[in-house]
């Protein structure tokens, strides 16, 4: 039973190939039981000595064939793993021989090996059936006529038919009809949403009762669905620090208890004699000593975690984030679209100069409309009329934007005397602009649950930076500031040693979230804060950030409990073999048993 812990193929032929390797190999192993029983019986009764070793020679070529063979191919590719430690032991064994011994340690090999590849197949399969989220086909209208098509050749702006109960295949904008949609495998939420005319679904969505027409907003390859599992498959082979600790220290630990194996086989002998038991025991410590407990559920672990996060609407993008976040001990956040709403509403016009409101606003609305930001898109929201020509626009980021009109300059900014916004005219101030933006409903709570020193970062003025600090409860605020002194704060929290994790959902964050040790976007909407990003909360809000705080400490916990728990049964059986109290068949617990346990222990994270 050669370890199969390499990623699987899916295709279905594979998986029929797959069934009958394992179907023979289980047949092999219980025949090799039956030839191994035999045999043990044989020597009960002190039959043929000859007899014992063909019936324990059988039954280890049927059982352990393929480990033999990977065995030697390893001495061959000077590569020392667990079947060449297996490989030696059991020849070793069969020379001494102690012919039932070497069937029996094969066959528990063997009977190890299937059951831990078990094991990690089905962690496997569970982890993409969390990725599998994609619908291969669409029914795209063409021409007045329904077709269904591969989901990869669907442009961008096609109309498309959602099926009752029918997983949305690519990110649209619903057309015709209403209902609601289970967003539960992108988002993690588990209430459904409405969704109507206007509404935009993403691919991963399973549509409910009601049939909707919708009109597609991107191509497949840059898709919700597609881009969620993009990040699962990425964090798959980002590695961990433990993880990149365990391969370093198998390729030293290895040969090291090779040579104390050795020792103890071949130094005792010369100066007590017996030779024979002095070499079984080092076999024991071989057979117990291999790392494969270790090497192989450390990133399971890892592995299980990042899909019980993708499930509950965390993207972790790998092993070395989720430790990050495990060790967090200061939560930083971005105020707009992050603790708030994003959605900013003007609560008050102020006009100076006889100017009326419906002026300050009409200038207002015709500075902004080209800017993104909340406040210039509050203002624009707010203006029913038609924008007035203006010329030469510009935007400063934190500053806010400016025109040429009528020959001359208007500008948008913040306002000195703490009102939100104010407008300036040939360099005089003609009016100002009160607006408000809601904190999330559950901000407050989030905030609450984390547990961490907390620090809010905004552009915004002190009068509102104050007022949703004290609201959310916020230790920490930092208010009018531009991306750069964001990146400072972030850098000096670091210097001081704090863990730092960020939060933040706008392009001018992309920055700040790379510079924390673990970086957060929100949702999946701004491309530059999604690639700079460790994480993505993919629901777009904060309830998932407690969630990953708790998966995270577990899956390291979990990992480290695997770690101790190898080494300290391994230690404890080569100290018992070195003394003469451990059999064979206890070194081959120590390894496949006790690598079954670490395997267990990590994919119950999935659960």
């Amino acid at each position: 039973m050669a370890c199969k812990h390499e990623h699987c193929s899916c295709h279905e032929h594979e998986h029929h190939h797959d069934n009958d390797n394992s179907k023979l190999e289980i047949i092999l192993l219980i025949i090799s039981i039956a030839l191994a029983v035999a045999a043990f019986l044989l020597e009960l009764l002190h039959v043929s000595e000859i007899a014992v070793g063909i019936l324990a020679g059988a039954a280890i070529i049927l059982s352990g064939y393929d480990v033999f063979l990977e065995g030697v191919k390893s001495v061959i590719n000077r590569k020392i793993d667990e079947t060449t430690l297996m490989t030696v032991a059991v020849i070793a064994a069969f020379v001494l021989g102690e012919f039932v011994e070497g069937a029996m340690v094969t066959i528990l090999f063997g009977i190890g090996e299937m059951l831990e590849d078990k094991a990690v197949e089905n962690s496997r399969k569970s982890i993409k059936k969390l990725a599998d989220i994609q619908a291969d086909t669409a029914n795209v209208i063409i021409d007045g006529t329904e077709r269904t098509v591969e989901s990869k050749n669907v442009k961008i702006y096609s109309d498309i038919i959602i099926k009752p109960h029918e997983r949305v295949p690519l990110d649209c904008v619903v057309t015709e009809g209403e209902g609601f949609a289970d967003a539960s495998a992108i988002t993690g939420e588990s209430m459904p949403i409405e969704c109507k005319a206007g509404s935009e679904l993403l691919s991963g969505m399973i549509n409910g009762d009601n049939l909707l027409k919708a009109r597609t907003s991107k191509e497949y390859s840059d898709s919700t669905a597609s881009r969620i599992i993009k990040l699962v498959e990425e964090a798959s082979e980002s590695k961990s620090n433990n993880e990149k600790l365990i391969s370093r220290f198998a390729r030293v630990y290895t040969p090291i208890v090779m040579v104390i194996a050795v020792l103890i086989a071949f130094i005792p002998p010369i100066f007590f004699g017996n030779w024979t038991s002095w070499i079984y025991r080092g076999l024991v410590c071989l057979v117990a000593s291999c790392p494969c407990a270790i090497v192989i559920s450390v990133p399971l672990a890892y592995y299980s975690g990042i899909g019980k996060a993708s499930k509950a609407g965390v993207l972790i993008k790998g092993g070395k984030y989720l430790e990050a976040l495990a060790k967090v001990d200061t939560m930083v956040f971005d105020k707009t679209g992050t603790l708030t709403e994003g959605k900013l509403k003007i609560t008050n016009i102020i006009p100076y100069k006889n100017y009326g409101d419906e002026d300050i606003l009409a200038l207002a609305a015709s500075v902004e409309k080209n800017s993104t930001h909340p406040i210039a898109r509050a203002i624009v929201e707010a203006y029913n009329g038609e924008t007035l020509e203006m010329s030469d626009y510009s935007e400063q980021s934190g500053k806010g934007v400016s025109a040429v009109y009528k020959s001359k300059i208007i500008e948008c900014r913040a306002s000195d005397s703490g009102k939100s916004s104010s407008l300036i005219y040939d360099g005089e101030c003609i009016g100002e602009f009160e607006l408000k933006d809601k904190a999330r409903a559950e901000a407050k709570s989030v905030i609450d649950e984390i547990k961490k020193h907390t620090v809010m970062l905004t552009g915004d003025n002190k009068r509102n930076a104050e007022q949703i600090g004290k609201e959310l409860n916020i230790d920490d605020i930092h208010y009018s500031f531009l991306p750069q002194d964001k990146l400072n704060i972030i850098n000096q929290l670091k210097s001081a040693g704090k863990t730092v994790a960020f939060a933040g959902d706008g392009i001018n964050d992309a920055p700040v979230i790379a510079a924390a040790d673990c970086g957060f976007a929100m949702g999946l909407g701004s491309d530059a804060a999604i690639s700079s990003s460790d994480a993505v909360l993919s629901s777009g809000n904060l309830k998932a950030l407690p969630n990953a705080f708790t998966i995270a400490k577990k899956t390291v916990r979990t990992a480290k409990t695997n770690i101790v728990l190898a080494l300290s049964i391994k230690a404890i059986v080569i100290i018992l073999a070195a003394l003469g109290f451990a059999p064979i068949w206890l070194g081959v617990l120590a390894d496949t048993g006790v690598c079954m346990l670490c395997v267990l222990w990590a994919v119950r994270l999935l659960k």
